[in-house]
């Protein structure tokens, strides 16, 4: 068994945190400076990432290429898949031509192009977050804002940006729950805790989009709507998150969102709207609801494989793989774990339980409802697959090398280098769940890779080891915008230009690492200030 070593460098953690660093370097250097396009980023990134785990840490090349592998079947499997089928079910809708009357149905409620982001991007968003996760929420109202009017890199960036507030309870909680199984804490205080530091921060992101979006004029002509949206998420975020459970906090949050916006619309209107006079809608109630029924589809199905019996009945069908060469092959050195201990490596095919199976069968009954024939339904898919060829191979490549930096120890010298901050280290907590998040795509993975690091340095530190994990969820959700899988979904749903995708990484990067810092002195408040607050 190889053991992991954390100071490869002259047995340095500042030198070897510079030679760790390396891949993070590269690929922000190609995507923000060079403006590569990002499945050529993320394959530098990768090849960097092997040669610092091969040469720095000494990572034998058998159990490099299978870390490589397995990254890389993740990146396919569940993230790839759950995008392809969200992708799948918008050509549907698109090339069917239902997505016209569907447009038609938002403009009729509002056609002012902010209220929509704010019912589609935020609202609409955290509901399938909430449901799916994985990319799901992005690629879903990504491509509705694109067939709304809105360009596409402005759609990419604006959902990018609006899928923060939900994330940490994406999923029905599986960051959550991640969480509490690695760290061994109560489920119940790590819920509450996310939600408390969330929640601050979920009441400004709607604020915050409509800032981005038109500046402090825009933002004042619709601050009411802002507002209530703002206000209606978060308080249900935290009532939720502390008194019910983690499972159903963005579904309702999201929902509360939705009905506080529709219901405002109705006797409201922005400040500096045109004149109009207000029209019917020149469909039938038959029509409208065809045309959204493959997003209702999307729904039912998502929802029917998050009740518990059928979510058990599902998981029963999953094919759990010990990943040869790397399964128990590696072991894992304190500090990062109390004692030396096997890394297990075991890839989970869920083939029948994954969201995007749900999503799949959606497309199966939504291609039967608008009308599409077989035919036309497997050129959909073909069309589909085409599209998606580079965004497929970004996600492949960016999970491989997230992998080989876990396995290799270099994320785990990261760790520790964020761990020697002392009595800073509740702002960096934040920061640390933020940059396991850029590095994997995935909230639940950056739980996984730094949630005992978090409770064992909370520990020594004397702080509160619930507060510093659910930091590192919390914190975690501003890295997913500027993530390579994030971006890659979001420019694959939109059919952006290769060339636009650099350009998109350094839109979202300064708001990634502004909020991110925010999420960290809302735990440096819990910490400090009102540590009888925390859970």
């Amino acid at each position: 068994m190889w053991p992991q070593t954390y100071t490869p460098v002259a047995d340095s953690l500042p030198l070897s945190t510079l030679i760790a660093a390396i891949p993070i370097f590269v690929l922000l250097f190609l995507l923000g400076v060079k403006r590569k396009a990002a499945w050529i980023s993320s394959l530098v990134g990768l090849a960097s990432a092997a040669l610092v785990a091969a040469l720095a840490y000494g990572m034998p090349l058998g159990r490099l290429v299978p870390a490589a592998a397995m990254g890389a079947a993740f990146g396919l499997w569940p993230i790839g898949w759950v995008v392809f089928t969200a992708v799948l079910l918008y050509r549907i809708t698109l090339e069917s031509g239902k997505f016209e009357l569907l447009k038609d149905s938002i403009a009729h409620l509002s056609d002012d192009k902010r209220l929509q982001v704010l019912l589609i991007a935020f609202a609409f968003g955290a509901f399938v977050e909430g449901a799916a996760g994985f990319g799901t929420p992005v690629a879903v109202a990504a491509t509705m804002l694109t067939q709304l009017g809105f360009t596409p890199f402005y759609a990419a960036g604006l959902c990018l940006l609006a899928n923060t507030a939900p994330v940490a309870f994406g999923s029905l909680a599986i960051p959550i729950f991640t969480l509490a199984g690695l760290t061994g804490l109560p489920l119940d205080r790590i819920s509450a805790s996310v939600g408390r530091i969330c929640a601050p921060v979920s009441l400004i992101v709607p604020a915050y989009l409509m800032l981005v979006m038109s500046g402090w004029s825009g933002l004042r002509a619709v601050f009411p709507a802002a507002a209530v949206c703002g206000v209606a998420f978060a308080v249900t975020q935290f009532f939720v998150s502390n008194f019910i459970g983690p499972q159903l906090t963005d579904i309702l949050s999201s929902i509360a969102a939705m009905g506080a916006i529709v219901l405002l619309t109705r006797f409201w209107k922005p400040r500096d709207a045109k004149p109009s006079v207000r029209r019917e809608l020149p469909h039938t109630g038959g029509r409208l609801l065809n045309a959204w029924s493959p997003y209702i589809l999307l729904v039912l199905f998502v929802s029917l494989w998050s009740y518990p019996p059928m979510t058990a009945w599902l998981k029963a069908h999953d094919q759990l793989i010990n990943w040869p060469g790397l399964h128990n092959t590696i072991a894992r050195m304190p500090p990062i774990v109390a004692q030396a201990t096997p890394y297990a490596a075991v890839f989970n095919f869920s083939w029948l339980s994954a969201s995007g199976t749900a999503c799949l069968f959606a497309t199966f009954f939504a291609a039967l409802a608008v009308g599409m024939s077989p035919a036309r339904y497997v050129r959909t898919i073909a069309h589909t697959a085409k599209q998606l060829a580079l965004a497929e191979l970004t996600l492949a490549a960016v999970l491989a090398m997230a992998y080989v930096m876990n396995y290799s120890g270099a994320t785990a010298t990261l760790g520790l280098a964020f761990a020697t901050t002392g009595v800073l280290f509740p702002f960096f907590s934040a920061l640390l769940g933020w940059l396991g998040v850029f590095l994997t795509g995935s909230d639940t993975s950056a739980n996984a890779l730094f949630g005992t690091l978090q409770v064992v340095t909370a520990n020594k530190l004397a702080m509160n080891p619930v507060l510093m994990a659910g930091a590192n969820s919390a914190g975690g959700v501003m890295g997913k915008m500027i993530s390579l899988t994030s971006i890659a979904v979001a420019a694959a749903a939109t059919s952006m230009k290769r060339e636009d995708e650099s350009l998109l990484f350094r839109f979202t990067f300064k708001h990634s690492v502004l909020l991110a810092s925010l999420i960290g002195l809302v735990v440096m408040f819990y910490t400090y200030v009102m540590p009888a607050w925390a859970p």
